[in-house]
């Protein structure tokens, strides 16, 4: 099954490889993520430079061939589900308290609300991305049952997805999952039968539990966080490449000082880096990597205790209350990983108290009008941290990432606007 420039499937931990086209989870041999390779040198010799590079198109496939689908091959451009994901600006914020204190070049990616001139994220959600790709392959593949445990916005968006391509969903959800998205996944599953809403008490590990023991092992194929063979780490590949790419202004592909990403499962920091590893193999950028700043809230903080504790792994801890739902992450099965990227770039795990989160949203409203999510405040609420443990430096480009829309997290965060 052709596949664009895909080469094979690989391990992030044991290197195990296994066909381009097998339909996996996690790997057989040590129950770890599993991530695609791409025949780079091939591509490069058929598409020299960025000949892959598809600027005109107002959308994440616009990165052609270094992605596992490739518009330009007629037989994986009949399966790709677009919604006009991606693309989304990066916004100067000078006059931000620390950035305009510390003299910081300061920019947040917004995954969340549309804007003129750019493409846009369907359910106004950083998770559109992955769940393009993942749909997408997933139709590649013949699958027609997919199963997502959630904190809220993978499973808005799968469903989007699926309903585009005719396929079946079966979403499980935290009970306390903010209404605007429980109440769009609830609307499809009551319309269609196409649509299933589990809903359980406690976080996205209690829905994982229940897909498992009940559609899992059903014959349902799980698309939950690292669990698919590497189609969600390529959809966040693009994020990781629009930071990367040119502007108008005459930047060339290059990478900001510092990225601060708000961090649950993990899988954008994976795909950001693999990004940057595919486009310094293309010859397109060097070996400077930015200093990734993975942000937590202090409510669930299992990625910050084992940074922290210099651990090589997570230890799974029990589920907080945060406004930030996205966070609220017990463990991970590629935190392995993320945390081998945040020591190599020279980064850090940052947790930050919930009080500060509040704040940081309602100061922003204020001064921006932009509707940044709980998640992307978090990351604003970092900066101070960041500043003290001199991982932003005067003069850096820093880039946060703001994965949603606060239109989603209404009615709960009505209070701080």
């Amino acid at each position: 099954m052709a596949m664009g420039f895909v080469s094979h499937l690989r391990c992030t931990a044991c290197g195990q490889e296994y066909p381009a086209d097998q339909v996996m989870n996690l790997c057989p041999a040590d129950h770890k993520p599993v991530e695609i390779l791409l025949d780079l040198e091939r591509l490069q010799h058929e598409r020299p430079g960025d000949g892959w590079y598809q600027p005109q198109r107002g959308d994440m496939w616009r990165f052609g061939g270094l992605l596992a689908l490739d518009v330009d091959h007629p037989a994986d451009a009949g399966n790709i589900v677009s919604l006009g994901e991606g693309h989304t600006p990066l916004l100067p914020y000078p006059r931000h308290t620390v950035a305009d204190k510390a003299g910081l070049d300061l920019w947040i990616k917004d995954e969340g609300k549309a804007h003129r001139g750019f493409g846009a994220n369907p359910t106004q959600s950083f998770k559109d991305r992955g769940m393009s790709m993942t749909v997408s392959m997933a139709r590649k593949h013949g699958l027609n049952r997919l199963a997502v445990p959630t904190q809220g916005n993978a499973g808005d968006s799968l469903c989007a997805y699926v309903e585009a391509a005719g396929l079946e969903a079966v979403v499980a959800m935290p009970e306390d999952t903010p209404l605007p998205i429980l109440g769009r996944v609830a609307a499809l599953a009551h319309g269609s039968p196409r649509f299933r809403l589990e809903l359980v008490q406690g976080t996205i590990r209690e829905a994982g539990a229940l897909l498992q023991r009940e559609y899992i092992n059903d014959g349902w194929f799980s698309v939950a966080t690292f669990q698919e063979p590497g189609w969600r780490i390529e959809g966040k590949k693009t994020l990781g490449l629009e930071i990367a790419e040119p502007d108008d202004h005459g930047r060339h592909w290059s990478l900001p000082d510092v990225v601060v990403y708000p961090t649950g499962g993990g899988t954008g920091v994976l795909g950001m880096w693999k990004a940057w590893d595919e486009l310094e193999c293309l010859g397109l950028i060097g070996t400077h990597r930015p200093r990734m700043i993975c942000v937590q809230a202090e409510a669930t903080r299992p990625l910050v205790d084992a940074w922290a504790s210099g651990a090589s792994d997570t230890d799974a801890v029990a589920g907080g209350q945060t406004l930030a739902y996205g966070l609220n992450v017990p463990g991970g099965v590629g935190h392995f990983r993320v945390l081998e990227i945040i020591r190599a770039s020279g980064g850090a795990a940052l947790a930050v108290p919930e009080d500060q989160i509040h704040s940081e949203l309602s100061a922003t409203w204020r001064e921006t009008g932009w509707w940044i999510c709980p998640e992307g405040a978090a990351c604003l609420a970092a900066l101070p941290q960041a500043l003290d443990q001199g991982l932003v430096r005067r003069g850096d480009r820093v880039v946060v990432v703001n994965t949603g829309s606060l239109e989603k997290y209404l009615p709960d965060l009505r209070h701080l606007l």
